[in-house]
C-alpha cells in the first residue's frame, strides 16, 4: 500500500535493491576480482599528482574537489557503488556556470534537467520534491544560477555520505599508503 502512495520511495527502494545485487556481484571472487582489480589499476594509472595532494584529500571535501586527480579517484570509487550520478550532476553544474551564451545556457539547462533532475530521469539525483520544483521553475529563465539549490543539496549529500566512505575505501587507503611511503622514501634519500 505504501508503494502506491509514495512512488519516489518505491523507485529509491528499487534502485537500492539493484545496487545491492550488483554490489554482491562485485564481492563474488569468481566475478568481482577482475572488476575490483581493474578499478584499482584504473585509479593507479590516472593518479599522477604528488603524494602530498593525495593526503590533502582527507582534510576536506573541498580539497578533493579542487584536485583533478581527486575528482577522478572519487568518481571511480562512486562507480563501484553505482552512485556516480551525484558527482556527474555537480560537475555538469560547474561546467554549466561557465556558459556565457544565452541560447547555449537554455539548451544545456534543459539537458541537465532531463538527465539528472526531472522525475524518472535516466540518472536522477536524490533531491527532495521541493528542490526539484524550484529547479524546474528556474528553467523558465535559465541563468547560470538556476541549479544552485539542487547542486548544493547533492554536494551536501556527497560530503556527508559518499566522501566518508571514500576515505575509508580500500582504494583510498592504498593511495595514502603509497603516498606516505613515497614521502618517507624521498626523505630518506635526501
Amino acid at each position: 500500500m505504501w508503494q502506491l502512495r509514495f512512488p519516489m520511495l518505491r523507485r529509491q527502494t528499487r534502485a537500492k535493491d539493484l545496487k545491492t545485487r550488483l554490489g554482491i556481484l562485485l564481492h563474488k571472487p569468481e566475478l568481482g576480482h577482475r572488476i575490483r582489480t581493474s578499478s584499482k589499476l584504473q585509479l593507479g594509472s590516472r593518479w599522477r599528482d604528488s603524494s602530498h595532494e593525495v593526503l590533502e584529500w582527507r582534510e576536506s571535501f573541498d580539497q578533493l574537489l579542487k584536485s583533478k586527480s581527486g575528482v577522478t579517484a572519487f568518481h571511480t570509487f562512486l562507480k563501484t557503488e553505482f552512485s556516480e550520478e551525484n558527482l556527474d550532476f555537480w560537475l555538469a553544474c560547474e561546467d554549466f556556470k561557465k556558459t556565457r551564451s544565452k541560447t547555449k545556457l537554455a539548451s544545456k539547462a534543459n539537458r541537465i534537467f532531463e538527465e539528472f533532475v526531472q522525475s524518472e530521469a535516466p540518472r536522477e539525483v536524490n533531491i527532495d520534491h521541493e528542490t526539484r520544483e524550484i529547479t524546474r521553475k528556474n528553467l523558465s529563465g535559465a541563468t547560470s544560477t538556476c541549479f544552485n539549490e539542487a547542486q548544493a543539496k547533492t554536494r551536501t549529500l556527497m560530503e556527508k555520505d559518499s566522501y566518508p566512505r571514500f576515505l575509508k575505501s580500500a582504494s583510498y587507503q592504498d593511495m595514502t599508503k603509497q603516498a606516505t611511503s613515497r614521502g618517507i622514501s624521498k626523505r630518506s634519500h635526501t
